[in-house]
């Protein structure tokens, strides 16, 4: 029976339902690129996604990216870079790819002679080269030095040293009132252009602005009390705005907090009713505190990777951040000499230019990640299976299996241990 033409027009792409409203990643999808059967089509959905498919520059910053994610996936995920990978090759017609039209024409099996598997090979190297362009079009990343900088300051003006003594405490003469101890503190560096790109493959949003730990600091405390006393000196000094927590991203496996808070009022009773001295009240707060240790599930936001055996507390706050632009004050100065020459044509060109649309500064709220842990804990977290080496090896392995999973099922293969 010939099928009514009609029902052409109510036909509908799962897959792309999937993704779009039924929380589903588009690496997941059983199809990353959806039906295209020529150039044309290629075009259209370049100029969809943002990039100009006319531009020269455009498609050769493109054609770098498809290079660049090549040779990822060779150092991350194959035989060939890593121990670990998975031993099968790059194929020859992935190499022979000069313009990335047909690299999608692949992708979507368009391509005369071509197997099963190019067309599997193509879909990793387009998601790859996706999670590339998300990690390069990030256009806070423009201003990463300036954001470090304004974050570590609210730390670093309570921070003091003396002699051995590391402490939080309030400006001024008297320290000794507000001070509270600690062991380290620890800023984090900028993860590499790998590490992000590895972190955005396993992640369902895969998208650079929901990294919420590229800066963060680690403060590692004498004891478990200690470690709520430096949350209570963050939020009085306003070093940490509650309001500008984002909820999901908290953790805490330290301290079972409801079951501690009962115990904690009660101390804090005792200790009024028999004049209880300062050392005395800390031996029992920690006595107490140590019975209120917990290891919390990860759930929601929280990351999967993070072993059962760690031990922390963590939470991602937001900072508002204000970038100068330094632009605007050289151009004010450009136009300053172009007033004592106003009858040069060039000047004439600088005066007549309106610059009220150039921002006098940016401003924008930039997430940072905050680490409080005891020592006893710190020493557990950096050993055994809870390892930051065991963490990065669970994350490649999660992406790998991510992006490799339909090729290694038509191939017939498995994944490494």
């Amino acid at each position: 029976m010939e099928r009514p033409s009609y029902l052409s027009k109510y036909l509908f792409d799962w897959e792309s339902f999937e993704v779009v409203i039924g929380g589903r990643s588009a690496l997941d999808s059983k199809f990353f690129i959806g039906p295209m059967s020529n150039e044309e089509m290629v075009e259209r959905f370049l100029t969809g996604y943002g990039l100009d498919p006319n531009d020269p520059v455009a498609r050769a910053e493109l054609f770098g990216n498809f290079q660049e994610a090549i040779q990822f996936i060779r150092r991350y995920f194959l035989i060939e870079g890593s121990d670990d990978g998975i031993d099968i090759k790059v194929p020859n017609s992935i190499f022979m790819i000069t313009d990335i039209s047909d690299l999608f024409l692949m992708a979507t099996g368009n391509r005369e002679g071509q197997s099963k598997g190019d067309c599997l090979w193509a879909e990793i190297v387009l998601k790859v080269m996706h999670t590339i362009l998300h990690v390069d079009k990030d256009l806070r990343s423009n201003y990463f030095s300036e954001i470090q900088t304004q974050i570590f300051d609210r730390f670093y003006k309570f921070l003091y040293r003396e002699g051995e003594e590391l402490f939080f405490a309030k400006p001024g003469k008297d320290k000794s009132k507000s001070k509270v101890p600690l062991l380290e503190f620890e800023t984090k560096s900028k993860k590499t252009r790998d590490s992000v790109i590895i972190k955005l493959l396993h992640k369902a949003e895969n998208v650079a602005e929901e990294l919420f730990d590229r800066v963060g600091v680690r403060i590692v405390t004498g004891t478990r009390f200690d470690s709520l006393r430096v949350i209570k000196f963050l939020i009085e000094n306003y070093v940490v705005i509650p309001h500008n927590i984002k909820p999901s991203r908290s953790l805490n496996s330290l301290v079972d907090l409801p079951s501690f808070k009962d115990r904690h009022s009660n101390l804090i009773k005792f200790a009024l009713r028999n004049n209880l001295s300062e050392d005395k009240f800390l031996e029992a707060v920690e006595r107490e505190i140590l019975e209120c240790s917990q290891q919390s599930k990860l759930s929601g936001d929280r990351n999967t990777h993070s072993l059962s055996g760690y031990q922390a507390i963590q939470f991602t706050c937001r900072q508002l951040i204000k970038y100068k632009n330094p632009f605007l004050q050289e151009f004010i100065e450009v136009r300053k000499s172009a007033k004592e020459k106003k009858e040069e044509e060039l000047s004439k060109k600088i005066l007549n230019m309106d610059y009220s649309l150039i921002a006098r500064d940016i401003r924008f709220f930039y997430p940072y990640e905050v680490q409080i842990v005891d020592k006893e804990s710190h020493q557990i977290n950096s050993e055994g299976e809870a390892s930051h080496m065991e963490y990065k090896k669970q994350q490649i392995n999660t992406a790998m299996k991510r992006i490799f999973g339909p090729l290694l099922e038509e191939l017939g293969e498995k994944m490494p241990n």
